[in-house]
């Protein structure tokens, strides 16, 4: 099919002049508002407040935190004020591995930089190595986008879950980059986009980032999407996700676990769209992995008005795990992986990281 050239990028996160700027997606559809950080401590604050959210978006955003932090650094402390700098940043949002993981490689520089290191050169290294994470984790989403495209090439109606795209990474997306990459391609079917309670992801970023790029999108709400699979009209769901275990289960947004019991029940695919970033392989099984429990007022409150009882119990857990069993395959930026998850991931990151250090 004929490639068809979609719109300009939406853009996240700028990084400019040494300064850092996160498109504010607390605001979004409504307004486009702009955070500037200055260093770890403002960094993690937006991290922390969904200023900026999506395993990929956090990783890069924090590899600027702590560039940006890094002109700070004493001294004769440097290490330690590392140290400091990474527990505030690590601590923003536990669940998504992506930022440790950049936290882990911008460490390397200060490990790498061995005794009597000029912190000056330093920040530089820091500053480079950031933008570099940057400009890699658009090439990633869009190798892994046009690895997973093929896969929706037959469905004629795929859903998805939370916001996956260009605003929950540098660039581009993952979940969505495959929607997008298929589209590019001249790949055509229907978009459902889930409303994603309590944050409303879908309903406020997935289907504002769909208009953008001019393709069709139906939104409903999360308790739709059975009855919506019943229809026959969902021929494949893609998700993303915040953190893939080494045997294959994969923490993602909270309903996600019910949309892939759902999708099993009704003979659809399931795909998990993973840059390798995000697979943990010192994770062994989903059990292992920590699920962020967020503040109840996004339960009870809607745009800042009361909606709940007062006085009642709440419970918020930010994402659930879904596991490997009902995962059709994980896409990255290596290729897919059907099954065998322990061994297929493992081989992928390995690829990858293989690739990286030529």
């Amino acid at each position: 099919m004929p490639s068809v050239r979609m719109p300009a990028e939406i853009r996240p996160i700028v990084w400019r002049g040494g300064r850092l700027r996160l498109l504010d997606q607390r605001k979004l559809p409504s307004r486009e508002v702009w955070v500037e950080c200055k260093g770890a401590r403002s960094t993690a604050r937006a991290i922390r407040s969904m200023v900026v959210r999506g395993a990929p978006a956090i990783g890069v955003t924090a590899a600027y935190g702590m560039a940006l932090e890094s002109a700070r650094f004493r001294p004769t402390r440097i290490k330690e004020d590392f140290e400091r700098a990474a527990q505030v940043l690590l601590a923003a949002r536990p669940t998504a591995v992506n930022l440790a993981w950049a936290v882990d490689r911008m460490g390397r520089l200060v490990a790498d930089s061995g005794p009597g290191v000029d912190r000056d050169r330093l920040a530089r290294a820091m500053r480079a190595e950031a933008v570099a994470i940057h400009r890699q984790d658009i090439e990633i989403n869009r190798r892994l986008g046009d690895h997973g495209a093929q896969l929706l090439a037959k469905a004629g109606g795929v859903m998805t879950h939370c916001n996956a795209g260009a605003l929950a990474t540098a660039g581009y997306g993952t979940a969505l980059g495959v929607i997008r990459s298929a589209w590019e391609q001249g790949i055509r079917f229907n978009v459902f986009a889930t409303e994603t309670r309590p944050y409303l992801q879908g309903a406020r970023l997935t289907a504002w980032e769909l208009k953008k790029l001019r393709i069709p999108v139906t939104l409903l709400t999360d308790s739709s999407v059975g009855s919506l699979m019943q229809t026959g009209s969902v021929g494949a769901v893609v998700v993303g996700t915040d953190r893939t275990a080494a045997n294959g289960d994969v923490a993602n947004k909270i309903g996600t676990y019910q949309i892939a019991v759902l999708a099993r029940r009704h003979g659809v695919p399931f795909y998990v769209a993973a840059p390798t970033a995000s697979i943990d392989l010192d994770c062994p099984d989903g059990e292992a992995i920590p699920i962020e429990q967020r503040d109840p007022s996004e339960v009870t409150h809607l745009a800042g008005r009361e909606i709940a009882t007062r006085g009642i119990q709440v419970m918020n857990p930010a994402f659930d795990v879904t596991p490997a069993e009902l995962v059709t395959a994980i896409i990255t930026e290596a290729g897919v992986v059907r099954g065998g998850y322990r061994g297929g991931l493992a081989r992928a990151v390995k690829r990858v990281s293989a690739a990286t250090r030529r």
